[in-house]
Formats: structure tokens, C-alpha cells, sequence
């Protein structure tokens, strides 16, 4: 697999899951804390919260993307919204693993539409690419 970065984002995070994160070329600084359910005072974000917000909003626009090249798909409505939930727990095989869910909303479009433009998302979206094979991703049209 060849891949061509046309953009690379840069952050530093010290001190692990209760620690700091900042964003080169930003004045965003994030403080990290492990959630009330994995020990932690849930009192700053955490990895799975920051990889949530960042598949949601890739997956958007890489729907928007697929519409954009495909006219046989119905376009993305101004209004869309991906809800993305990122689990976090133990592999049966060690370590830990990731589980997510996206509930996306495409209002206006039909059941069968919505569904072909969010099939046609996952193909492009690289956090998708990334996750597919090691990640269940289930994706719920809402």
C-alpha cells in the first residue's frame, strides 16, 4: 500500500492517559485523563473521546467526498451529523482493543440512499481504511 500525504498533522502528548496533548500550530492544549471507568477522575479527555470526535468528522466529509465523485449517489444534506462511540476493553487475545459505532443522519434521504452514500464513505474515509480488519465498526443510520 502506497499512500501520498498531501497534509500531516503533528501532536505531542506527554505524561500518557493522564497527561497533555497539544497540537503543533494550535493553541489547543488537552488535558488527559483515563475515564471514572477505567480509573481514572474523568476530569480531561481521553484517546478514545479525541479518535471519536476525529472518525466522526472524517467520515463526513468522506461522504461528501463519494458524492462528489459518484453522481448515481444522493447528495450529503447540509444537516449531516456522525455520532461516533469508540469503546475500549480487553482482547481475548491480550492487550486491548477498540469497538465502534456511527450513527449517521442524513436527513432527507431515503433509507436506501443514506445507506448507499454511508456504504460509499466507509471505501474512502482513511480512518475506516485504517481500522478495517482489526476494529468492528458497526455504522447505524439514525
Amino acid at each position: 500500500m502506497s499512500v501520498s500525504p498531501v497534509y500531516t498533522a503533528f501532536a505531542t502528548a506527554t505524561g500518557g492517559r493522564d497527561g497533555k496533548a497539544t497540537i503543533q500550530g494550535s493553541d489547543l492544549v488537552i488535558d488527559l485523563d483515563p475515564p471514572k471507568e477505567m480509573g481514572g477522575k474523568g476530569e480531561g479527555n481521553n484517546p478514545e473521546q479525541l479518535f471519536a470526535a476525529g472518525y466522526a468528522a472524517c467520515y463526513i466529509g468522506a461522504m461528501k467526498f463519494a458524492t462528489s465523485q459518484n453522481d448515481q449517489l444522493a447528495k450529503v444534506p447540509n444537516d449531516v451529523s456522525v455520532a461516533a462511540e469508540v469503546g475500549i476493553g480487553p482482547r481475548d487475545e491480550g492487550g486491548f482493543g477498540l469497538v465502534v459505532t456511527l450513527k449517521v443522519a442524513l436527513p432527507g434521504l431515503s433509507p436506501e440512499d443514506a445507506q448507499a452514500v454511508a456504504d460509499a464513505g466507509h471505501k474512502i474515509c482513511p480512518y475506516s481504511n485504517a481500522v478495517r480488519g482489526n476494529v468492528v465498526v458497526t455504522t447505524e443510520l439514525v
